[in-house]
């Protein structure tokens, strides 16, 4: 028996060849901590779903984790989502809390935390429609920001979203418990500004960049053709490369004395302007 495990298992964990971790020092925990890390993210080519929501959205988006691991003691009706997962040949570890409290992200885990295969974001890859629509990120730094924006993007059903220049990883723990899952069902890219605006152009997409230094107001702008909503940093907004390459520079109407909204706040009213626009229900 390897250390930190224990061998007495129930018929049905037996069944799903289920272990079960008893020991914080087991070379598994310092692995899942190593995750946090986008370095250790890129090396392994994994990352952490946290939580049973965002897990079953994955799940529901293709997603095949390498290994479930559950809290009994934090979730109730575990067999559903044990079976589901054991199908996909996924390894599955029981926890006590001691060792999940240590394993999770949350302040108020659910009991359930999956090791799952890196994020594609490869900008190559996203497919587009006739008549696009994607949300470009140009080095937004917050991972609730981007959470937020890619929650946004699914309930518009956005063609993607794309980090330009980008600080986070689209694997970062945070930015996935901050969608709600929602990276595993919003097509999601990253590249440099360069290569970013080089595919915009040779796809035909026009670039609405946000900033309150126009006079245009982002609802007397035409999105109804293909179109990408740009939106900045946090603290600075959009860099002059991006406003120098815009087809339109839109600002939103500011009635109090700051001249700004927090950037997924400034994407979702742009991002649904262009949705009405189009007559989308």
């Amino acid at each position: 028996m390897k250390p930190g495990y224990h061998g007495a298992v129930s018929s049905d964990a037996a069944a799903r060849r289920e272990l079960e971790l008893t020991s914080t020092a087991n070379p598994r925990v310092k692995a899942l901590s190593a995750l946090r890390r986008r370095r250790a993210r890129e090396q392994q080519k994994l990352t952490i779903v946290d939580g049973q929501e965002e897990l079953l959205l994955a799940l529901d988006a293709g997603t095949r984790p390498r290994a479930l691991y559950y809290c009994p003691e934090l979730v109730t009706d575990p067999e559903p989502l044990l079976t589901r997962v054991a199908a996909l040949n996924a390894e599955i570890i029981r926890v006590n809390r001691r060792i999940f409290e240590k394993i999770t992200y949350r302040e108020s885990p659910d009991g359930w935390l999956a090791v799952v295969p890196a994020i594609d974001a490869r900008l190559d890859r996203v497919q587009i429609g006739q008549n696009p629509l994607v949300l470009v990120c140009e080095s937004v730094e917050k991972p609730g920001n981007l959470g937020a924006m890619l929650r946004t993007a699914d309930a518009a059903g956005l063609d993607a979203v794309i980090a330009a220049d980008p600080i986070a990883d689209w694997g970062n723990p945070n930015i996935i418990r901050a969608s709600k899952g929602t990276v595993f069902s919003v097509p999601v890219a990253e590249a440099s500004s360069d290569e970013t605006l080089a595919w915009l152009r040779r796809h035909g997409i026009q670039i609405v960049a946000t900033t309150p230094d126009t006079d245009t107001l982002y609802y007397d702008v035409d999105m109804s053709r293909p179109t990408a909503v740009v939106v900045g940093t946090e603290k600075h907004g959009l860099t002059d490369r991006w406003l120098t390459e815009a087809d339109q520079r839109v600002r939103i109407p500011m009635r109090g004395r700051i001249d700004s909204l927090n950037v997924a706040t400034s994407a979702a009213l742009v991002v649904y302007e262009a949705v009405r626009q189009r007559g989308q229900n």
